[in-house]
């Protein structure tokens, strides 16, 4: 095969794919409206645009994918017909779940429709106990019985989950060989997630299965359509898989897309030595929050939609506030800024494609935030008109001029977005002030300077192609394996050593199977998490296994006294053990940023301020400190510097904004 000279990342976003493209001295950058209903139209679009067909089918390209199939599919409740399989007596376990209400205080509250339905779950004698011993055997007529029940209603996917299997995986194997063709998808529980707590175990696996045949579907049409290019997924956790093995592996792929932006965003912070970093992605349809701490943190308690995700993903928080976001106005009279979005088609009003509703981009038009003469991605011109149109018809309703209303809607997105960036830092122990605030996505510079100002950070900082930084941290994203095993209830360091080196066996031969070869042992990063917790509690944290288990457990005590504002004179439980293997690989360094002479002097009418100078990121110096109000616009991006901020063009082509009031 073909060994690849260039390497493109592609970031499929809710209203633009985005492509950076990497390899023989070049740094290409490019962006394609999203085409949602077959994400794949859009990547092959941006392949002919930016005359990559030669390259695709030579093999000299290779492809790294961040997906939202998977995600939109869960949010839009639209996977397929599954069956889960589980212990007689336990069938209600994903219909009951943990009890817990949205509305803790509502006392007639609505049940969301049920996606899950009783129908679908079906029960087989076979137990094991608290030690993954058998105590009452699955039984072979049974297990004859089962599938006859399985062909009857002819299922698209299977789920298998049994008690206890995280410590014994024999009955789900048995189960899972012999359902293997009543349907096309078929996944248990041991090689999803194997840890304790039945409920998050079995909706994990239930949701690899129903969502499994929409994904596979998908990244099969990109496959045969990119072949021979070699195309990797990027997981949840932020490492990538080869794309046959993330057919399989749908959970893992929920945050598939925003893993690239903190890949990319925590390289940053160690070329500039920052490394507490506090991350926003504001996109077209929604925006992604994370904090950075000498790299970002992984979890288990995830969330997508309504349903817990127990998987190692990203520590993100997502919130529908983006460009795309519509504004409305409730039967009182209040101002709702998301989380429907516009979308890429019609999108929002000033792209003149039919879109009616007013967006967080229409107001930053109306107000000046972004000149009146500028193409988004490059190449899609503005309609101001057809802004102010939409804005009218808001401003009526709510009884103010268009102005007003379009500031009502630039105040209330940067409240969800800084509400947003207090969950994952004041909530959990962090002081914003600490940090660097670094934004990125389309939308990103436009908030930046409000957002630090409400969070009272004084730095932040716009990376270079900040409007496709996610597409870039997928080209730099390490292939990656992370497995977790759940741990007996008596372990000692010698258990913990033994396993923790299996993991890290198991996780070197599955990469050198879809690596096709033997692994540069130099290239190679591994590292081990233990899960503990106090004895009693329900939630772990993680901390770092390096073959001692004080060790490990005073740096728990330091963890939980840090995230919860005390410690506890309790015994240490030992939950899960984590091993993560990374493969990088050695990339050409990108060029650096190009300066260009100043040229004409443009300006901006902005409201409130007046005419405000625009420049074009190229042609800003370099070490010359600027003062806001200022407008910098690239391709692939804008930033508005307000008033009593100040603006650096880095040698590296990042720009640093810094309080200086």
């Amino acid at each position: 095969m073909t060994s690849p000279r260039f390497w493109l990342g592609v970031d499929t976003g809710g209203t633009f794919t985005d492509f950076v493209l990497l390899g023989e001295g070049i740094e290409r950058i490019h962006k394609v409206l999203s085409t949602p209903s077959a994400p794949e139209e859009a990547i092959f679009q941006g392949i002919r645009e930016m005359g990559l067909e030669e390259a695709l089918g030579s093999g000299r390209l290779a492809i790294i994918h961040g997906t939202t199939v998977a995600t939109n599919a869960a949010l839009e409740g639209k996977g397929a017909r599954t069956l889960f399989i589980t212990n007689e007596g336990l069938e209600d376990v994903l219909l009951i779940g943990r009890q817990t209400r949205a509305e803790l205080y509502n006392l007639t509250p609505t049940r969301d429709d049920a996606v899950i339905q009783a129908d679908d779950i079906l029960g087989i004698a076979g137990r094991l106990n608290a030690d993954g011993q058998e105590i009452v055997p699955l039984d072979e007529a049974a297990i004859e019985q089962l599938v006859a029940r399985v062909r009857a209603v002819r299922p698209e996917a299977i789920a298998i989950s049994l008690l206890f299997s995280y410590l014994n995986p024999e009955h789900e194997q048995r189960l899972h060989a012999a359902l293997a063709d009543c349907a096309g998808f078929v996944c248990h529980s041991a090689e999803v997630l194997p840890i304790a707590g039945e409920y998050e175990r079995g909706l994990a696996t239930w949701l690899n299965a129903w969502l499994g045949p929409k994904v596979a579907d998908y990244l099969d049409r990109l496959g045969r359509g990119a072949s021979p290019a070699p195309v990797s997924i990027m997981q949840s956790g932020g490492g990538t898989l080869a794309l046959d093995a993330a057919a399989g592996r749908a959970v893992n792929l929920l945050l598939s897309g925003p893993a690239g932006g903190l890949n990319a965003a925590r390289a940053i912070g160690e070329a500039l030595d920052e490394p507490r970093l506090m991350t926003f992605d504001m996109g077209g349809t929604s925006t992604d929050v994370a904090l950075l701490d000498h790299g970002f943190r992984l979890t288990l308690e995830g969330h997508i939609g309504r349903w817990p995700v127990a998987v190692p993903m990203v520590d993100m928080h997502t919130i529908g506030a983006g460009g795309g976001s519509l504004a409305a106005v409730d039967a009182a009279g209040m101002l709702h800024v998301g989380p429907t979005s516009a979308g890429a088609d019609p999108g929002p009003a000033c792209y003149g494609r039919g879109g009616t509703g007013v967006t967080v981009t229409d107001a930053n038009l109306v107000l000046g935030h972004l000149p009146d003469d500028l193409q988004l991605g490059g190449g899609l011109p503005l309609s101001r008109a057809a802004s102010e149109h939409a804005l009218a018809a808001l401003a009526k309703q709510l009884g103010t001029s268009p102005e007003h209303a379009a500031r009502g809607v630039i105040d209330l997105a940067n409240e969800h977005m800084a509400q947003a960036l207090r969950v994952i830092s004041i909530q959990k122990g962090f002081d914003p002030a600490d940090f660097m605030l670094l934004c990125f996505g389309g939308a990103g510079g436009l908030h930046v300077c409000a957002l630090a100002e409400m969070l009272g950070i004084p730095r932040a900082l716009v990376p270079r192609n900040s409007g496709v930084l996610s597409a870039q941290g997928l080209v730099r994203a390490p292939r990656q394996r992370e497995l977790i095993q759940a741990l007996p209830t008596e372990t000692d360091t010698e258990s913990l050593n033994a396993l923790a080196s299996t993991l890290i066996m198991q996780a070197h031969e599955a990469m050198q199977t879809e690596e096709g070869g033997a692994l540069d042992p130099a290239a190679l990063e591994q590292q081990v998490m233990l899960d503990v917790c106090y004895a009693g509690q329900s939630f772990p944290l993680s901390v770092p296994w390096q073959g001692d288990i004080a060790a490990a457990e005073a740096h728990f005590h330091q963890l939980h006294e840090q995230r919860y504002g005390h410690r506890l004179q309790a015994p240490v439980a030992r939950v899960n053990l984590r091993a993560r293997l990374s493969l990088r690989e050695t990339l050409p360094d990108a060029p650096a940023g190009r300066v260009t002479a100043p040229g004409p002097v443009r300006t901006s009418q902005v409201a409130g301020l007046g005419p405000v100078p625009v420049r074009g990121r190229d042609s800003l110096p370099v070490d010359e400190p600027l003062n806001g109000p200022l407008i910098v616009t690239e391709a692939v991006a804008t930033t508005f510097v307000s008033p009593g901020w100040q603006l650096l063009r880095l040698v590296s082509d990042h720009l640093l904004v810094t309080r200086i009031q």
